[in-house]
C-alpha cells in the first residue's frame, strides 16, 4: 500500500450504530480522520446534523473529527476499515461495498459471533468475500456506551501479520482505550463468541439475584469451560 495508507490516519467505520458510534469516537480521540458509514441517508443526515446518535448512544456527541456519510464511495479513500456490522450480516455489507475498497485495504471484524449455515468465522467471511482485503478482528469486554464516554476500556486486535496487527492496535489506542494485539486470530474469534454465552448466564444470575458467590462462581467455571472450548 501506499505510504500514506501505513499510519493508518483515514479511518472508516462502517455501521452506524451504537458501538460503530463508540469507535468512531474512538478513532477521532486517536487523531484520525473518521467516516462513518451509516446505510440509511435519513440516519446519516440527522447524525451529522445533530453530532449524535440520538437512536444509539443519546447524550454522547459525536467527536469532531467525525464525518457521517450514507454515501459508499467516501469509504474508498479510507486507509482502513472497520466493520461494525452484525455479525450474521457481514456477508451482504461486504459483497454490497467490495467496489468501494481499494484492494489490500484493512478490514477489520468488530462483530462477535458465527455465521449461521456456513459456521464460518467473521474472518473467513472477510477472506472469501473480499479476498483483496487484509482480515483482521476486534473484539474484547467493551460496553458502547462506556468506550463512547471514554471510559477504560481494554480490547485484542487481532491480525495473521503482526505488523498489521500492532499498527492498527497503535493508532486507535489511546489514554482510555487500550488495545492489545495479537496474532492469534481464531483464538480471539472463539473467545468473542463464546463468552456471550457466559455473559447470558451472568445476566440470568443477576436477574435471579443469587447473589456475589453465585456470580463468582459462574465466572471461575466459566472461563474453565472456555478454556477447554
Amino acid at each position: 500500500m501506499a505510504q500514506a495508507a501505513l499510519d493508518f490516519s483515514r479511518i472508516g467505520v462502517v455501521g452506524a450504530g451504537a458501538w460503530g458510534t463508540a469507535l468512531a469516537n474512538v478513532a477521532a480521540r486517536a487523531g484520525r480522520s473518521v467516516t462513518l458509514y451509516a446505510r440509511n441517508e435519513e440516519q446519516a443526515a440527522d447524525m451529522e446534523a445533530r453530532r449524535e446518535n440520538v437512536r444509539g448512544l443519546p447524550g454522547i456527541p459525536l467527536e469532531p473529527g467525525v464525518r457521517v456519510t450514507a454515501r459508499r464511495v467516501d469509504l474508498a479513500a479510507c486507509d482502513a476499515l472497520l466493520l461494525v456490522v452484525p455479525a450474521q450480516a457481514l456477508r451482504a455489507v461486504l459483497a454490497e461495498l467490495g467496489p468501494s475498497i481499494a484492494p489490500g485495504t484493512p478490514l477489520v471484524s468488530c462483530a462477535k459471533g458465527i455465521e449461521r449455515g456456513t459456521g464460518a468465522f467473521m474472518s473467513e467471511v472477510i477472506t472469501t468475500t473480499l479476498p483483496h482485503g487484509r482480515a483482521a478482528v476486534l473484539s474484547g469486554p467493551s460496553f458502547a456506551h462506556d468506550v463512547a464516554a471514554g471510559l477504560p476500556t481494554a480490547v485484542t486486535l487481532a491480525a495473521a501479520d503482526v505488523g498489521l496487527a500492532q499498527t492498527l492496535a497503535d493508532a486507535l489506542g489511546g489514554p482510555t482505550f487500550r488495545l492489545y494485539h495479537s496474532t492469534d486470530v481464531r483464538g480471539v474469534e472463539i473467545g468473542g463468541a463464546a463468552k456471550n454465552v457466559l455473559a447470558i448466564a451472568a445476566g440470568i444470575v443477576a436477574g435471579r439475584r443469587l447473589g456475589a458467590s453465585a456470580g463468582a462462581a459462574l465466572t471461575a467455571r466459566g472461563f474453565a469451560e472456555l478454556l477447554r472450548f
